[in-house]
C-alpha cells in the first residue's frame, strides 16, 4: 500500500529537495530554454502588408515597390512575420536602402499588429517611426519632430527597443542616432515602408536583416554599454563595507564547511575582526551549531562513504534516522546505490536495491525518484546515459547538503525551522530572482530577469577571455 503523506517528523521539505535533484546546470539550461523559446522574427510577412510590393525576393528578405502613387494611403508597408522578442536587454533590426526613389519617403519603425498597412509608421496611435525624407521621428501621430539626419539610397538604417531604458533606438550606418520613449504597450513588430507621392516613376528596393547575418551596427557592444551603466547604477547604492564577509562566512558556517571557514577567517583577519556570537549585519552565528560534526558528515559523503556517514548519524543524531522511511534515510539508501552503480558493482547494487531501496517504493512522493536511481541498472554505461548526472559530484553535494539542514534542524535554539534548509545568501539569490521576476511581470514581460546560472556563466566566459 502507497503512504500519500511523508514520513512524521520530516524537517526536510521533500519538495524542495526534489527540485534540487538534478544538477543546477541541468535547471539553468531548462530556463535558457524556456526564454529562447520566445519566437524571433526571421522573414518580412508579405501576406500581411500594403500589397503594393511588386517582387519580393525567395528569401523573404527583400522587396520591390514599383508604383507610381497619387495618394497618401499608397504606402508599401510590410512587418516581420512576428513581433519583436521581450525576454531580453534589447532587440535591434536593420534595413538596406537599396533605392530610395526620388524623394526618398522610406521609413522603419515598430507597428502593432493590426496596425493600418497604407500608412507610414509613426502616423498612426501605437507606432513609431524614423523616416528618411525628413530625418523626423514619428510617434503615433502625423506631425513628425525633429530627430536626426535623413537617409537614402545605399544607407543602412537600424530600429531597436531597449527594455531595460524602456527607450526606441535608431541608427544610421553603424552609428546611434538618438532615441524616444515606448510608451507603447503590446506586442510589436518589426516593420518597414516606402512612399513616393506624386513621383513620375518611383522605384524602391529594400532589404531587411532581422538577424541572420551580422549587423552593420555593433548590437553586441551597445548592449555591453547597457550592461555597464546598470552595473554604475547599482554600484552607486552604498552597503556596509563588511556585509559581504558576513555574506560569505554564514554560507561556509550553514554548510559546514570547517576547513574552508578556518581559512577563510585567517585571511581576512588583517580587515575584519575576529568573529563570535555575533548578530551583526541580522546574520547569526547559530549556523555553528554543530559544525565539527557536520563537517565529518559533508566529507564521508562527498567520499562516497555512506555507510559511515549513516553510522555517525545514528550515533550523534538518532532521530535523524529513527524513522526508516524518512527523507533522509531515502537519500542515503539511494546514494549507497549510487555508488554500487559508479565503480560497476551492478549485482551488489541489485542485492542493495533489494533489501533497502524497495521500502521506499511505500512512499508516493518517492516515486519520480526512484525510478531516476533503478533506471541507471538499465543502460551498459549508466555515466554516458541521460541519468549519468546521477554520478556526478553534484549528486553527493545534494545528498550531503540534505544531511546538513537535517542535523541543523535538530538545534533546540533553531527558530525558525526554513532556516536550516537555505543559508543566508542562498535566500538573497533566490529573492534577487523573484524580485527581478516580479519586476519584469511589472513590465508585461519585458525585459531580463536575473538569473544566477547565466551570470555565473557570463562571469566564467568574461574571465576566460
Amino acid at each position: 500500500m502507497l503512504i500519500d503523506q511523508e514520513p512524521m517528523n520530516n524537517p526536510i521539505d521533500l519538495s524542495r529537495l526534489a527540485s534540487r535533484w538534478r544538477s543546477s546546470d541541468e535547471w539553468g539550461k531548462m530556463v535558457e530554454e524556456m526564454d529562447s523559446a520566445e519566437p524571433m522574427p526571421s522573414h518580412l510577412n508579405t501576406i500581411n502588408s500594403s500589397g503594393l510590393f511588386h517582387i519580393v525576393s525567395t528569401d523573404k528578405m527583400s522587396v520591390l515597390y514599383n508604383e507610381i502613387p497619387q495618394h497618401g494611403h499608397d504606402v508599401g508597408v510590410v512587418q516581420a512575420d512576428c513581433p519583436a522578442p521581450t525576454r531580453r536587454l534589447a532587440y535591434y533590426f536593420e534595413m538596406t536602402v537599396k533605392n530610395a526613389g526620388q524623394k526618398g519617403q522610406v521609413a522603419i519603425g515598430f507597428t502593432m499588429q493590426h496596425f493600418k498597412m497604407r500608412r507610414q509608421p509613426g502616423w498612426e496611435a501605437n507606432s513609431c517611426g524614423y523616416h528618411g525624407d525628413d530625418g523626423y521621428l514619428y510617434h503615433g501621430q502625423g506631425k513628425g519632430e525633429s530627430f536626426g539626419p535623413t537617409f537614402t539610397t545605399n544607407d543602412i538604417v537600424g530600429a531597436g527597443i531597449n527594455y531595460a531604458t524602456h527607450e526606441f533606438f535608431f541608427t544610421k550606418n553603424a552609428k546611434l542616432i538618438g532615441t524616444v520613449a515606448k510608451n507603447i504597450k503590446g506586442p510589436l513588430y518589426p516593420t518597414i515602408a516606402v512612399h513616393s507621392k506624386n513621383e513620375e516613376y518611383a522605384v524602391h528596393l529594400v532589404t531587411v536583416n532581422l538577424g541572420r547575418t551580422p549587423f552593420y551596427f555593433d548590437i553586441e557592444g551597445y548592449i555591453m554599454e547597457e550592461r555597464l551603466k546598470q552595473q554604475t547604477v547599482i554600484e552607486k547604492h552604498s552597503l556596509q563595507p563588511n556585509i559581504s564577509h558576513w555574506i560569505v562566512r554564514s554560507y561556509l558556517l550553514h554548510y559546514g564547511y570547517q576547513d574552508t571557514l578556518k581559512s577563510f577567517d585567517l585571511a581576512s583577519e588583517s580587515t575584519y575582526s575576529s568573529v563570535s556570537s555575533s548578530t551583526e549585519n541580522g546574520f547569526s552565528d547559530q549556523d555553528i551549531y554543530a559544525l565539527n560534526r557536520r563537517n565529518i558528515l559533508r566529507q564521508l559523503i562527498m567520499n562516497g562513504n555512506i555507510d559511515s556517514a549513516f553510522q555517525k548519524l545514528q550515533e550523534w543524531y538518532p532521530q535523524v534516522v529513527q524513522d526508516e522511511l524518512s527523507v533522509i534515510c531515502f537519500l542515503l539508501c539511494s546514494q549507497r546505490f549510487i555508488e554500487y552503480i559508479k565503480v560497476g558493482q551492478s549485482e551488489d547494487a541489485v542485492s542493495y536495491g533489494s533489501s533497502a531501496i524497495t521500502k521506499f517504493y511505500e512512499v508516493k512522493s518517492y516515486a519520480d525518484l526512484l525510478e531516476d536511481i533503478v533506471g541507471l541498472l538499465a543502460y551498459k554505461v549508466p555515466a554516458a546515459s541521460s541519468l549519468g548526472y546521477l554520478l556526478d559530484v553534484p549528486q553527493r553535494e545534494f545528498v550531503a547538503d540534505a544531511v546538513n539542514a537535517a542535523v541543523l534542524s535538530t538545534n533546540p535554539a533553531l527558530k525558525d525551522p526554513n532556516r536550516c534548509m537555505y543559508s543566508c545568501l542562498e535566500k538573497l539569490l533566490k529573492q534577487l530572482t523573484l524580485c527581478s521576476l516580479e519586476r519584469r511581470a511589472a513590465m508585461e514581460g519585458q525585459g531580463e530577469a536575473f538569473y544566477l546560472h547565466f551570470e555565473l556563466q557570463s562571469a566564467g566566459k568574461s574571465k576566460r577571455c
